[in-house]
């Protein structure tokens, strides 16, 4: 039976990490906890919806972009993350994929219930896979459901790397534009998106979890791509995105997309190598 908590106020994350550095050598794998997070009466911050308007390439209006409720329910992920029952250190985390389904278009001025939880623990030949289940929810009815899937590699599976492994790439279509990444991009997500992973950061900080340079966030270059289907797109849609190598900053990536029967296909590569740093679809939910 499932254990509710709901929280009255958003978790802080300036704690929580910390506290995942600290307790990550205690874990050592097991059952998920049968538990999830609550926060009611949820208001979204206007200048912090514009903040992520900018950054990911929206424009500013009062619809929420169908990847913003993820960074609003991030802190809870984390808060479930760092609890004492769950079975994984979160740094060494590998996020390999996340899926959003929205009902509706959700507006800025409602009030908003989030809901959390972990489900599906599965061996995967790399180590153990699971899913983090995020849900907005309004007057009782979820109208907005993401998916985000975690990879804890085994001792095995070595290497550090910020998704799946791939060989030579197939020969990339022409792209449809070109997006030039900064170094401090990872600096200026964490700023808005709370996800503070020292892997975003700083080259230093990167270096020790073995990339050679701070990498962008898998979910600001899912984010980047949705934005450049805006204005196209309808009310009830599912966005898939599968993380593959990362994006080392500063970088060059070549965004690619195709219309298909039901919706888009997309991708985002490196522009000189056409490597593979993220495949999509967006199609009718």
């Amino acid at each position: 039976m499932t254990t509710s908590r709901e929280l009255t106020r958003t978790p802080n994350l300036a704690t929580l990490y910390p506290k995942a550095l600290l307790t990550g050598f205690t874990r050592r794998g097991g059952e998920l906890p049968d538990a999830e997070y609550l926060r009611t009466g949820l208001t979204v911050d206007r200048a912090h919806l514009a903040a992520y308007d900018r950054l990911c390439g929206f424009g500013l209006r009062d619809e929420l972009p169908v990847t913003y409720p993820h960074v609003l329910a991030f802190p809870l992920q984390v808060k479930l993350m760092t609890d004492p029952g769950f079975p994984f250190a979160l740094p060494g985390l590998v996020h390999v994929a996340n899926r959003i389904t929205q009902r509706r278009a959700l507006s800025a001025d409602e009030p908003l219930t989030l809901r959390v939880r972990a489900l599906d623990l599965r061996p995967h030949e790399r180590g153990s896979q699971f899913d983090v289940r995020s849900e907005v929810l309004v007057d009782g009815q979820a109208v907005w459901t993401d998916v985000s899937t975690y990879l804890r590699r085994d001792g095995s599976s070595g290497g550090g790397g910020g998704g799946t492994r791939e060989g030579e790439p197939p020969a990339a279509p022409e792209p449809t534009a070109l997006w030039r990444m900064p170094a401090d991009l990872g600096r200026r997500y964490a700023a808005i998106s709370g996800d503070r992973n020292p892997i975003h950061l700083y080259p230093l900080a990167a270096r020790l979890f073995g990339f050679r340079r701070a990498i962008a966030h898998g979910m600001w270059s899912k984010a980047r791509c949705v934005a450049a289907f805006e204005g196209r797109l309808p009310e009830r849609l599912t966005v898939e995105a599968r993380f593959k190598l990362p994006v080392l900053l500063p970088a060059t990536a070549a965004f690619t997309s195709a219309r298909e029967s039901d919706g888009w296909r997309f991708a985002l590569r490196d522009s000189r190598t056409g490597r593979p740093h993220l495949d999509g679809t967006i199609s009718l939910a």
